[in-house]
């Protein structure tokens, strides 16, 4: 049977199994590559513990800043404009023509009613006055003669009669010759500030001419405005309240002193007039100033108008009750003055009220007082 090829028994077989183990190998390789990360993933995530759940701080409570509320003393209060006036003011001029000869004052003084200021030329008028006096003195010399000759019946009665004319009229000339000295020694007609001096020595003046000004500052008038509606609550005596744009929130107080008679029938007012004592001289007449007539004094419970929360037609607040709670009440108001307002109805003397962080915060929710707001009450 020689020369006849046989197939290799076995050696196809081999070839095949090992084959076939290496695709096992590879696929085996393959799935684990892909199932591996996969499966211990899974198993993480399956026998794994949870994570512990994540726990929120505890919210820290707003802070607010509250106002205690207190009784306070108010006033209905009518608000106008007004100018100042001294309480006697006067133009020092001269009453005849004639020469300046002495100035007796410096611009600004103080002076006292009678203070000589200024002197005119009076030689002639004092030579007369001296000659008037000698006169004087004869004539009473001869009315002491004659009397005594008239209790001896050595004259008649008539003699002593015509000396006595005579002595009174010249006493009658001695007061005209002072007067006419008088009108030529010009004096402070009232105690009070001198203003600038207008002339000087040598000059001539003339009557009329203005030689210096007089103000009595001791007390300033301020005169007026208000409607004639309020007439029925108006009264002398009523207190009043002036600032000055000078003298930034400075108060000036007084008393309406005068309610004038008339009503302007054009503006339908009344003129007022009030006086405020001016001890430190620092009120000056001409002032522009702002009048607060107070009347109907009263206590009333005052907060902020910050503190308001309104809503549509009502007011509301919100105050801070036991364990810092917050509460929503609403309130009545009235009158406002100055950033405070009124409350008539709804609240309590002791009582505090949000005055900031009221947009922070909600009824029942528990705030941090940081601050408490009771200012001073300014211009009312």
């Amino acid at each position: 049977m020689t020369g006849v090829n046989h197939p290799k028994i076995g050696f196809e077989p081999h070839r095949s199994n090992t084959e076939s183990m290496k695709k096992r190998i590879i696929i085996s390789i393959v799935v684990l590559a892909i199932l591996l990360p996969g499966g211990w993933l899974l198993k993480a995530h399956l026998f794994s513990a949870p994570p512990p759940p994540a726990t929120e701080a505890p919210r820290a409570a707003t802070p607010v800043s509250v106002f205690e509320v207190e009784p306070q003393a108010i006033f209905d209060r009518i608000e106008a404009l007004g100018t100042t006036r001294a309480n006697e003011s006067a133009r020092i001029t001269a009453a005849v023509t004639e020469k300046v000869v002495a100035v007796h004052f410096e611009d600004g003084q103080r002076v006292q009613a009678g203070a000589l200021l200024i002197t005119l030329r009076q030689k002639e008028e004092q030579a007369q006055r001296a000659a008037a006096l000698e006169q004087l003195d004869e004539h009473k010399r001869e009315l002491k003669r004659l009397k005594t000759l008239l209790k001896e019946d050595v004259i008649p009665q008539r003699d002593y009669d015509e000396r006595l004319t005579l002595r009174n009229i010249t006493r009658q000339r001695i007061r005209e010759i002072e007067a006419r000295i008088s009108d030529r020694s010009i004096r402070a007609p009232f105690d009070g500030v001198l203003g600038l001096r207008q002339v000087s020595v040598g000059a001539l003046v003339e009557p009329g001419d203005l030689i210096t000004t007089i103000d009595d500052l001791s007390r300033i008038k301020l005169d007026f405005n208000v409607p004639a509606t309020y007439l029925a609550v108006l009264q002398p005596g009523s207190a009043i309240r002036a600032y000055s744009a000078g003298w930034g929130d400075e108060r000036f107080e007084g008393t309406v002193d005068t309610i004038g008679t008339r009503i302007d029938p054009e503006t339908r007012s009344v003129l007022i007039r009030a006086v405020i004592p001016n001890r430190e001289m620092r009120l000056r007449p001409g002032l522009l100033m702002t009048v607060e007539l107070l009347n109907r004094e009263r206590q009333a419970l005052m907060i902020p108008e910050e503190a308001l929360v309104p809503v549509q037609r009502r007011h509301y607040v919100l105050t801070v009750e036991a364990e810092r709670i917050v509460q929503r009440k609403e309130v009545v108001i009235g009158q406002r003055q100055s950033g405070m307002v009124e409350v008539s109805e709804g609240l309590q003397p002791g009582e505090r009220v949000i005055v900031r962080g009221t947009t922070r915060v909600r009824p029942g929710q528990q705030v941090e007082i940081k601050s408490s707001d009771n200012p001073a009450p300014q211009r009312g």
